[in-house]
């Protein structure tokens, strides 16, 4: 016969509450799953809340988290008083928890989107935490303005290959952190999914954008649509300075080189 089994840790009773109302994450709720397979008192908790998850999670997102007496004496069936307001409490303090680490997680996803390439700070519990921000490896920037950006970069490579009949022109602009770039592709058909790589004086080799190409293509001269017959223009960045790079190659997913440009 199942029983409440002494060897078990008094925070896996608590969490039948939690349980009830499918707030636990999986491994929680599956280490008390676990423990609920032995022990009867959790089992016969569970039973009682059955239904009640409306209630109790409405309770907890009263203020002060302690409920309602008038809600409390209509229900027909409720556990004990003393369990209601620990369950209550429980839930409530998870729910915050969660809405904290939330909060702090959409924060430094902020900070990165609108400061770059440096480090961000958040705050927990009063003191001012410092986290490693990722290593200057670029993400291309939104395409909504890279033909206007394309025009203002006088820097610029071009190439045609003589097989592929691809054309590429790079764009490019030394920036403190490496090389921002814009590509004008044409000639290319799809379906393809495709990179536009930096390639270094070492051999090393860097992905600066990545794309795909619908089937009616890029820059097709004869196309029957306008979209078809305009080039694609495109964001890059690569952490390599400009001097350090040797050559551009646009690849498709299978790595076949479309077009070689050098720097």
């Amino acid at each position: 016969m199942r029983g409440m089994q002494g060897s078990q840790g008094p925070n896996e009773h608590e969490t039948v509450g939690a349980y009830a109302l499918g707030i636990l994450d999986d491994a929680e709720a599956t280490a008390f799953e676990a423990h609920l397979a032995g022990c009867e008192w959790c089992a016969q908790q569970l039973d009682e809340l059955a239904g009640m998850e409306p209630m109790l999670a409405a309770l907890a997102d009263l203020p002060g988290a302690q409920g309602s007496p008038a809600i409390g004496e209509s229900l027909s069936a409720r556990p004990s008083s003393q369990l209601a307001t620990r369950l209550v409490d429980e839930v409530a303090e998870r729910r915050a928890s969660k809405r904290r680490r939330s909060f702090y997680m959409v924060a430094a996803a902020a900070a990165l989107i609108i400061g770059g390439p440096t480090a961000v700070f958040a705050t927990t519990g009063g003191d001012t935490t410092s986290v490693a921000a990722p290593s200057p490896t670029v993400t291309p920037k939104s395409t909504g303005s890279a033909k206007e950006a394309f025009g203002l970069m006088s820097d610029r490579v071009s190439a045609t290959d003589p097989n592929t009949k691809v054309t590429a022109t790079v764009a490019m602009e030394s920036k403190a952190w490496g090389v921002s770039a814009v590509l004008e592709l044409g000639g290319v058909k799809g379906p393809l999914k495709c990179s536009l790589i930096a390639v270094g004086k070492d051999g090393s080799r860097e992905t600066m954008s990545n794309w795909s190409v619908p089937t009616a293509g890029y820059g097709i001269k004869d196309a029957t649509t306008e979209a078809a017959r305009n080039p694609l223009f495109i964001h890059g960045g690569t952490a390599f300075s400009t001097d350090e790079i040797d050559h551009y190659e646009v690849v498709d997913s299978t790595g076949k080189k479309l077009v070689e440009v050098d720097a």
